[in-house]
């Protein structure tokens, strides 16, 4: 426990002011943020930041909130575009039958009527709310324990390799979590005659096929959320970085809890874009492997070709891009409801400007 909170005051994440510790333990007084020569947004405290935070930054009630937003930013996001969702899966799996989204629409409307959208949203509230848990939590774990591994400066040189490190190593964990359920979820919206529920069709995939029938497409769902989380953190992360140092026009330290929160979730849209992009392949992989009973993700491959494995990109750009934004923003609103340290971005440790200054002078 020590040496996760060590690991966590002597990292370029941290924020540059001693946090409070949980509550109910005696408050420091907070001495004044120490601002980074010519970096306008290094200083986290602000007239509008709260005196005190309901826990230390790092420690294990940290990371267990920061878990309580990933569930609630997954699983609430996911659930509420659960009709794009079923749309998506099916144009994926059966493009003669559902040409675009609008007729994928009108022919679930048709067949299902209204209450056919929303099929499959109990698996995917509770899947993708232990998958948030994990994703988030972890990647605040993760973060932390590899700065720690690679030192104060080269935590913020290789700061885009870390954040890809310790997000994929979090989703990892994540995808083992929502694996079964993403399994129910796809069968239920894509094969005709399955359960239309959750209670109904668990218990079928495992009369049928066992614990395997859960788990087999765990190594496709890897090769899509890895990437897309990859992308979705340091995407993420270095375009919050940009957005302050180019877009707006005061220092973050200056910007109200309303305007950071709009910066999240500009943020998130936009790296929700390049993270569909990039997971879409292995997404229908997934959804086509859940409906061909004894297919392997080779096989699907071959069956689809390169342009199958590309349809129903539109629907799901829309879809991961509103995703995204919507997660950080809630993701990061929990963070501000419920006091957690929201450190800035990483500013350039003293010692390392201190080594390009005389570099530089040499």
């Amino acid at each position: 426990m020590k040496g996760f909170l060590e690991l966590a005051k002597t990292n370029p994440f941290f924020s540059p002011f001693q946090t409070a510790k949980c509550s109910g333990s005696e408050q420091p007084a907070l001495p004044k943020p120490t601002l980074v020569p010519s970096r306008n947004i290094a200083a986290a405290a602000t007239a509008t930041t709260p005196e005190g935070y309901s826990c230390e930054y790092g420690s294990l009630k940290y990371y267990a909130l920061c878990s309580v937003g990933g569930a609630l930013s997954c699983g609430v996001t996911h659930t509420a575009v659960v009709p794009l969702d079923l749309v998506k899966c099916r144009i994926q799996v059966d493009p003669a039958k559902y040409k675009s989204i609008f007729n994928g629409f009108k022919v679930t409307l048709a067949e299902d009527g209204t209450r056919g959208l929303a099929k499959g949203w109990a698996p995917t509230f509770i899947g993708y709310s232990m998958q948030g848990m994990c994703k988030f939590g972890f990647y605040e774990v993760f973060k932390i324990v590899y700065s720690g591994l690679l030192g104060e400066e080269n935590a913020y040189l290789w700061r885009t390799s870390l954040y890809l490190a310790a997000s994929a190593s979090a989703e990892f964990f994540a995808d083992i979590a929502l694996s079964p359920m993403e399994a129910v979820k796809v069968r239920i919206q894509t094969m005709p005659g399955f359960a239309n529920t959750l209670r109904a069709g668990a218990p079928i995939i495992y009369q049928q096929e066992g614990l395997n029938g859960f788990y087999k497409s765990l190594v496709p769902l890897w090769m899509r959320q890895i990437p897309y989380t990859m992308m979705k953190f340091a995407c993420f992360e270095r375009t919050v970085e940009l957005i302050y140092k180019h877009v707006v026009p005061k220092p973050r330290a200056e910007c109200t809890k309303s305007e950071q929160l709009v910066v999240t979730f500009a943020a998130g849209y936009i790296a929700g874009v390049f993270c569909a992009i990039v997971s879409h392949p292995a997404d229908t992989v997934v959804s086509k492997l859940n409906q061909d009973r004894g297919s392997g993700a080779v096989d699907v491959v071959k069956k689809l070709g390169f342009a199958g494995l590309w349809k129903g990109l539109t629907a799901r750009i829309i879809m991961i891009g509103t995703l995204t934004a919507a997660q950080w923003f809630i993701y990061d609103a929990v963070k501000v409801a419920l006091l957690l340290p929201r450190p800035p971005p990483p500013g350039m440790p003293e010692s390392l400007r201190k080594k390009l200054e005389a570099a530089q002078s040499s």
